[in-house]
């Protein structure tokens, strides 16, 4: 079981990457208006350098929040998401339990992760950059999120009108306070974000 969902979140991974490589245009009829966050299929992977052997990869969800989206003019889209820490899964339910304790993210005292946006600047069809803020670990820093458009429709399961997006960026981890065992564990944090949001 833990082998498979290794292999589930490694190739999650590289098909984000692959698909954030490749935006689909905004078709002509997408809704603009406000969505919330739909959280069952909501999921941040995070990957980082293990002793310099392997990227290990890990995956958060529980998320909630939302998105005012205007396609006709981008620069009045915004987004407000949280993330509940606690809901953090890897293939070890021993370095599961490690990471959400005082020496890494302390989900006692800090059980959610905000990202709250400033800017959003069109990078071309499909695709924005979305600067905004990222809360983690009791500390706030500027981040940038590389973000391409997906899909959108009907989802023929709740009827909702959905949106689909995916979303990248780096961080230091750090600089949010979370040091254990840098460098010989990386410092350098990838997170390929797969967002959905259903049209209130």
């Amino acid at each position: 079981m833990q082998k498979h969902l290794l292999a589930a979140a490694t190739f999650l991974g590289v098909l984000c990457s692959f698909v954030a490589a490749h935006a689909a245009p905004l078709p002509a009829d997408v809704k603009s208006g406000i969505y919330g966050v739909e959280p069952a299929h909501t999921q941040v992977i995070f990957s980082l350098l293990h002793f310099g052997f392997t990227h290990y990869s890990g995956l958060l969800s529980d998320a909630s929040g939302t998105l005012a989206f205007d396609p006709k003019d981008m620069t009045k889209t915004k987004l407000n998401v949280v993330l509940k820490v606690d809901s953090l899964q890897t293939t070890s339910p021993r370095l599961t339990s490690e990471l959400k304790t005082e020496k890494w993210l302390d989900t006692g005292r800090y059980p959610t992760a905000t990202f709250v946006s400033g800017v959003v600047t069109s990078t071309g069809e499909g695709a924005a950059n979305i600067a905004g803020n990222l809360t983690l670990h009791g500390i706030t820093k500027p981040i940038v999120l590389q973000a391409t458009f997906i899909g959108s429709g009907e989802n023929p399961m709740d009827k909702a009108y959905t949106l689909g997006f995916e979303g990248t960026t780096t961080i230091s981890r750090s600089e949010f306070g979370v040091k254990t065992y840098v460098p010989m564990v990386g410092d350098q944090v990838q997170l390929t974000i797969a967002g959905a949001f259903e049209r209130e």
